[in-house]
């Protein structure tokens, strides 16, 4: 229980201890119970009892009510005939009807039927058909009332589980998607790396040839090359085993993509149903490989995001080639939900890639309609 529960529960108890007190009060001051004040006096605390532990014991209450009611009409006359009283019997059928469940609550409602009754039928005054409607409505409203808030309370504390469950799941599918991706680019990195130290190898072994009658230092330091180049390849493809162990084989030896498939991809998202438009703007060099995969990935997530979400619409996309940046921007004029009702996850996995390059992204709607994302890789081209 949290501490506005308890709290609440503290004002409760001191209300109804309230009440309690103005009901002792008002019988042992009453004129009617002169002559029997003693066991007026015992009933009183009795019922003011069952008014401050009606949260635990909601049924106590009840009997006491019925008690109070049949001593009123017998033996001990002005027990149940001031206002006081009828506040107190209001109290306690509402907090029968809201605190009782199941069963108890079924037998607390024939308690309350029992009640009507006998609160109508006094033998100093029988009572006319309006008094009978008077009970029931008087009665009868404060246990339904009940079981309606506390019914209304119990579907606000499901729908606040509920969505307390669905904030932890969706942020466990996010977390599992960030490292899905994150992997992803591990993989692809992993083939940029060892290509670059493939080469060194072969380099370094093809140099070691033409300096076949160098017995100097250039032949050793050939040979460190040589040797640290297999190393770190056979590291690599360790790492690249341990982390292709879920996917399957097929998927491990197909080839990465780069920009210069940017036409193609846009063909194929055109024959799903989005129209592509390919810009390039400032003069096009070649782009390290890391970048340029992240690029198309990037295209390519935004592009998909697009064709699922955008409806009927056309996308540009834009590469443009800066002295020390590379920028790609991919617009569409649909509805601008970007990831609409999902999970926004293939954003996530594009944050990701942009944040490995020290890059910056930017995704939304656009004022004039539709959705953009926007993002800038650093990278140092060779003069």
């Amino acid at each position: 229980m949290d501490a506005s529960a308890i709290a609440g529960r503290y004002r409760d108890q001191i209300l109804a201890a309230g009440l309690a007190a103005f009901y002792a009060l008002e019988v042992l001051f009453s004129s009617e119970v002169e002559h029997h004040r003693g066991s007026a006096a015992a009933v009183a605390v009795l019922m003011a009892v069952s008014l401050v532990v009606r949260l635990t014991m909601p049924l106590l209450p009840l009997v006491a009510v019925i008690a109070v009611i049949q001593l009123n009409h017998t033996v001990l006359p002005g027990l149940a005939e001031g206002g006081a009283f009828m506040i107190a019997l209001i109290v306690t059928i509402f907090s029968a009807g809201h605190y009782l469940h199941g069963r108890m609550l079924a037998l607390g409602g024939v308690i309350v039927a029992g009640i009507i009754p006998l609160a109508a039928l006094d033998p100093r005054q029988p009572p006319a058909v309006g008094d009978w409607i008077f009970f029931i409505v008087y009665l009868g409203t404060p246990f339904v009332a009940g079981v309606v808030f506390r019914r209304r309370r119990e579907r606000d504390r499901e729908m606040t589980e509920m969505a307390r469950r669905a904030e932890e799941e969706g942020e466990t599918r996010a977390g599992e998607a960030v490292a899905a991706e994150r992997a992803r680019i591990a993989r692809e990195l992993h083939d940029v790396v060892a290509h670059a130290i493939s080469v060194i190898v072969v380099q370094a072994r093809g140099g070691r040839r033409v300096l076949a009658d160098d017995t100097g230092g250039a032949r050793s330091a050939f040979d460190v090359i040589e040797h640290a180049g297999e190393q770190a390849l056979t590291e690599m493809r360790r790492l690249l085993a341990l982390l292709r162990e879920t996917e399957p084989e097929a998927a491990a030896l197909q080839p990465q993509p780069s920009l210069g498939r940017i036409d193609v991809l846009a063909t194929e998202v055109a024959a799903s149903g989005l129209p592509v438009e390919v810009v390039r703007e400032g003069d096009p060099v070649e782009l390290p490989p890391g970048v340029d995969l992240s690029a198309y990935r990037i295209v390519q997530e935004a592009l998909t995001n697009a064709l699922k979400h955008a409806g009927p619409a056309r996308a540009r996309v834009v590469l443009r080639y800066l002295p020390r940046a590379f920028e790609v921007e991919v617009l569409d004029d649909g509805h601008g939900t970007g990831a609409g009702g999902g999970s926004g996850h293939g954003l996530t996995g594009v944050r990701e890639r942009v944040e490995v390059y020290g890059g910056q992204l930017s995704a939304g709607t656009r004022p004039e309609g539709g959705f953009a994302v926007r993002a800038r890789l650093p990278i140092e081209i060779p003069s």
